[in-house]
């Protein structure tokens, strides 16, 4: 099995090591992680693309700092614009509209007995935003919803694994870097033991 992890940081890359699998940087925000992602599957042509990177968890979600997750959905959400009563998101417009579809991506291709919890994944431009709808969705991040549009639309195995670094709360100062990193990494070296493993018993 062929296995390309993208980090959008090499900070979130600095302690991972590994022979068997690919490692790129992404670079940090949606425009840079769709690039990026284009140019892995067409040059590695991989079996399975991880974006691999920290996280940080809003105030309801169940997850803790240095837990870490596997992305089961990603929105993008911050797309849309602002009216007199306030931001409106393109998933919220009319039906009949064309453009006015649900931005909600799911991730198809989640192992069955990975240890880690499920999470659902917003991404934004402007990171800890004030007035995007957050309620259905637990970890927010800058890259998620561009890594899964482009392996979506190019019919590419793919897995989101994220660390929580931080809780979502303008002002809140109190992130664990350092933890967070490590576990991260520490969590991605289980999951690429599965893929492989899992690819193993399939070629036998």
């Amino acid at each position: 099995m062929k296995i390309t992890v993208l980090f959008p940081t090499q900070t979130e890359a600095s302690l991972f090591t590994r022979d068997d699998v690919s490692v790129r940087i992404s670079g940090v925000g949606l425009t840079a992680t769709a690039v990026a992602t284009i140019k892995a599957i067409a040059h590695d042509q991989p079996d399975i693309v991880i974006l691999a990177g920290i996280a940080g968890v809003f105030p309801h979600a169940p997850f803790k700092i240095g837990e870490v997750v596997l992305v089961e959905t990603e929105v993008e959400g911050d797309l849309g614009f602002f009216t007199p009563g306030g931001f409106i998101h393109l998933a919220h417009l009319p039906l009949e509209m064309d453009f006015a579809r649900r931005h909600t991506l799911s991730c198809p291709h989640l192992p069955d007995d990975a240890p880690f919890s499920l999470a659902r994944g917003m991404s934004l431009n402007a990171a800890m935003a004030p007035f995007v709808d957050t309620q259905n969705v637990d970890i927010e991040n800058m890259e998620g919803a561009a890594f899964f549009h482009v392996c979506l639309q190019e019919n590419q195995g793919f897995l989101e694994l994220r660390a929580i670094s931080n809780l979502v709360n303008i002002g809140d100062d109190n992130w664990d870097m350092q933890g967070s990193v490590q576990a991260l990494t520490d969590g991605l070296h289980k999951l690429v033991d599965l893929l492989l493993a899992q690819s193993h018993r399939i070629e036998q």
